[in-house]
């Protein structure tokens, strides 16, 4: 963690900047669906006397489900491929070698179509599994009744300790596709490959970071709303309709730009850890150290990421050997 606020200040810009950049997509497509749903009708209180009168209610409501879930699962794709785009400047920094924002970016160029790989897969499984469990849920309410929550319950457990599993094991996934210039599967079985033996490891170090930055949000937030809570009882005690949606859009926006900010440092936070971790997975398993020690010697590539030409050494496999080149040595 400490080496992770070492690289963060090394290379802020570069880092929070394009935290903060994803985090504005984020919070701008979250303000639209949270003023969509502001702006929401409240159900009558008499009932429905019609399906036309339920469906103009429901249909902005399903609409804005709709959209909330989709911002999730664009801040996952998003998260995934910053995560690997940001391994670059932790790789450079383990070398004090600062990384500028488009140099980052123009480095990751060839590696942004499979993180964005990475990320549909991630996530398709990730609904395919959910989907999954919901109708394996439902059967067994179905079949048992109220006798299947006993059988629900230890399978939602399970399910939560499968997920945990198995996301810590593909950790480091995006930092090897874009340090190695792997493809998505092959990504996937070195991430599986690098954490073997140390699942615990990299599973207490990711808890206490999220945890950190959890209770780190909570703590700035919290007062925010609550301070946003009485400016509304202070200055408009007694404010109309129009009045009152007006202060709650500026008081949401201000929340949300807060937000933002503190997601933008929690993000680069956790992805700098994360990068950290695979490059420490490597020192230990591929002797990575050792080659950071000859590049920081000699200064070669300057402008190139730590890491990479090694890994393709060690994943060549010149077979059968050109001829009048001599036996191949690895």
């Amino acid at each position: 963690m400490d080496g992770s606020f070492q690289t963060m200040r090394r290379n802020a810009k570069t880092m929070f900047g394009s935290a903060l950049v994803v985090q504005a997509i984020i919070g701008a497509l979250s303000g639209v669906a949270s003023m969509g749903m502001l702006g929401m009708a409240q159900p009558p209180a008499r009932g429905f006397t019609s399906q036309d009168e339920a469906m103009r209610f429901f249909g902005p409501v399903f609409g804005a489900v709709v959209a909330v879930l989709g911002v999730s699962l664009l801040a996952m794709v998003l998260s995934s491929i910053l995560q690997g785009v940001m391994a670059i400047p932790v790789a450079r920094s383990a070398l004090n070698r600062p990384t500028g924002f488009k140099q980052m970016w123009f480095l990751a160029r060839s590696r942004i179509w499979p993180l964005l790989g990475f990320a549909f897969l991630m996530l398709g499984g990730s609904l395919l599994f959910f989907v999954v469990l919901t109708l394996l849920a439902a059967l067994i309410l179905t079949g048992l009744g109220p006798l299947g929550l006993l059988l629900v319950l230890p399978l939602g457990l399970g399910a939560v300790v499968v997920c945990v599993w198995v996301y810590t094991k593909l950790l480091v996934t995006p930092a090897a596709i874009t340090i190695e210039e792997l493809g998505v599967f092959a990504g996937l079985r070195r991430s599986w490959t690098l954490t073997a033996r140390n699942w615990w490891r990299i599973f207490g170090i990711t808890l206490l970071v999220g945890f950190m930055v959890g209770v780190i949000a909570q703590v700035i937030q919290i007062p925010l709303t609550l301070a946003s809570g009485g400016m509304t009882a202070v200055f408009s005690p007694h404010a109309s309709a129009q009045q009152a949606a007006t202060t709650t859009t500026v008081l949401l926006v201000v929340s949300l730009l807060v937000g933002a900010l503190i997601g933008a440092v929690g993000l680069a936070f956790q992805t700098s850890v994360a990068a950290l971790i695979y490059m420490d997975l490597r020192m230990r398993r591929d002797g990575l150290d050792v080659e950071l020690l000859r590049l920081l010697e000699t200064g070669e590539e300057p402008d190139g990421v730590p890491g990479r030409r090694s890994a393709r050494q060690a994943d060549a496999r010149l077979w059968p050997p050109v001829p009048g080149q001599g036996p191949y040595t690895g």
